[in-house]
């Protein structure tokens, strides 16, 4: 049997970078694993989400033999990846991070919003990434409490108040100068507010999420490690929870057509 491809989450918004994988390699298995019992990462200390990576990082490699692994969190990401590089140097690995590259190339303002977890927005890979790009453009960078635990509980009256928060709180959007005409989500829960997003901000302004360059560089990863599966058949997709199954299986079905 194939190796598959782990991809870990704190809940449910990796379903966005799963997506998004599942159209890039198709013929791929994976397994997906939600820390839903443990959620959520954004409002907790890098102590903690550096233990639950690599728990879940021996887990996947111990109990499903995968051949790479997907961090599709960005608070994991930035809290715990360069460990795991460290600790296993044999495993094709892929993180996120916000997307602040390409939005500074698509930005015609120069004025660029972030949304991101609390966590990821105190981060020192986030701050890294920001200084590197300050000289190109201006952006506003914002916490947001609750948002990933509203979307992983799909409390819509919630999500739909704290994108309003939120996006009050960035500023104005538009295409005028010194308006913000690019909105980075820096949490993968949030591509499941896109449509709430977008009637918010307005039409012409560009959301920004992470889900098809992770699954780009996934191939180029597998391509390189000789592990890529080609084929007409479908890959199988295994999920798991540390919450409950049920929760994380209505998700997939809801968002994948699981």
């Amino acid at each position: 049997m194939a190796s598959p491809i782990g991809v870990f989450d704190s809940g449910v918004g990796g379903l966005s970078i799963l997506k998004a994988l599942r159209a890039e390699l198709p013929a791929e298995d994976f397994v997906y694993l939600a820390d839903a019992g443990f959620a959520p990462y954004g409002e907790r200390g890098d102590a903690f989400v550096i233990d639950r990576t690599r728990a879940i990082v021996q887990q996947l490699r111990d109990e499903h033999g995968i051949k790479a692994l997907v961090v599709a969190c960005n608070t994991a990401t930035a809290a715990a990846i360069h460990l795991v590089r460290v600790e296993h140097p044999d495993l094709p690995l892929v993180g996120v991070e916000p997307a602040l590259k390409p939005a500074v190339a698509l930005s015609k303002t120069g004025r660029i919003g972030v949304m991101a977890t609390r966590v990821t927005v105190g981060s020192a890979k986030l701050r890294a990434l920001h200084d590197s790009l300050k000289d190109q453009a201006e952006f506003v960078l914002q916490p947001c409490d609750g948002l990933a635990d509203a979307i992983q509980n799909h409390d819509d009256a919630q999500i739909g108040a704290l994108c309003a928060q939120y996006t009050r709180a960035i500023g104005p959007f538009g295409m005028q100068p010194g308006q913000i005409d690019t909105l980075v989500l820096g949490c993968t829960h949030y591509a499941f507010a896109w449509d709430e997003l977008q009637a918010l901000v307005g039409p012409d302004v560009r959301l920004i999420e992470t889900g098809e360059p992770v699954a780009r560089q996934t191939r180029r990863l597998l391509e390189a490690a000789g592990q890529l599966r080609q084929g007409a058949m479908p890959g199988r997709v295994t999920l798991l929870t540390t919450g409950e199954q049920a929760a994380l299986e209505a998700a997939a079905l809801r968002w994948l057509s699981l």
